[in-house]
């Protein structure tokens, strides 16, 4: 890992040139919950300018970064992120908290991040979340395989959901995804159990042929429904 992003630093700096102010490695990738084989390397990119040609600068840099099999780096520059801030709550507040700087002075910790949108991005990303959960599992052939990745894949999103969640409500925000879910749990009353099966599968701690996956799919539904429904009812009964 330490190869790759010391050589993504080196491609940045020779294609952007002065241009580029920093690069900021955030997500699981900092948090010791990283795992090569379902984790991504999020980069996000401070510049001075981010036009189309900057832009074009950066193209090779974020083709070679994605065919390592990592989300394209995001690019901002520092006032964009000042005035998007509010309505990206979540994502900046998950960055102040969790980051590494790769390149440049760290920004980050003087963010500031306004918090009157955040419930309802909350409440709107949870809802969102829930939806594409159930149109995944409606088109996809009903096999155990298929259906195991799916949760697999969406059990990230909902943690760092249900951290923000808790948040809202006035819990302290959790460190780490399992924090997350049990506190979930507490809330809503609502059976861990599912997710974390489903994190023990992406930690390598446990083999996908150990689960009875229709069990733990009827348990990640009920779970994601309930706190989405019970977020949003005491959020809304908050406000």
């Amino acid at each position: 890992m330490e190869a790759k992003l010391s050589e993504l630093v080196g491609k940045l700096k020779k294609e952007a040139g002065e241009n580029l102010h920093a690069v900021v490695l955030f997500g699981s990738a900092v948090t010791g919950e990283y795992t090569a084989e379902h984790s991504d390397l999020n980069i996000l990119c401070v510049v001075e300018r981010a036009g189309a040609g900057e832009l074009e600068d950066l193209h090779e840099v974020a083709e070679w970064w994605a065919k390592q099999g990592n989300p394209v780096p995001l690019i901002f520059t520092i006032e964009e992120l000042q005035r998007s801030a509010d309505v990206f709550a979540i994502e900046m507040l998950d960055m102040k908290a969790r980051h590494r700087m790769l390149y440049g002075e760290d920004f980050l910790e003087s963010l500031d991040v306004p918090l009157q949108l955040h419930h309802l991005q909350v409440e709107r990303e949870l809802r969102t979340k829930w939806l594409h959960l159930r149109q995944a599992i409606l088109e996809a052939p009903h096999k155990n395989r298929v259906l195991l990745q799916i949760m697999v894949d969406s059990a990230s999103a909902f943690c760092a959901l249900f951290r923000h969640a808790l948040m809202s409500l006035g819990a302290p925000l959790p460190q780490t995804k399992r924090e997350a879910v049990d506190g979930m749990a507490r809330v809503t009353g609502g059976d861990p159990s599912a997710f974390h099966a489903v994190l023990d599968i992406r930690e390598g701690k446990k083999k996908r042929r150990a689960i009875d996956t229709e069990a733990t799919l009827h348990a990640y539904l009920d779970f994601v429904a309930l706190a989405t429904d019970e977020v949003d009812r005491k959020l809304e009964g908050s406000s």
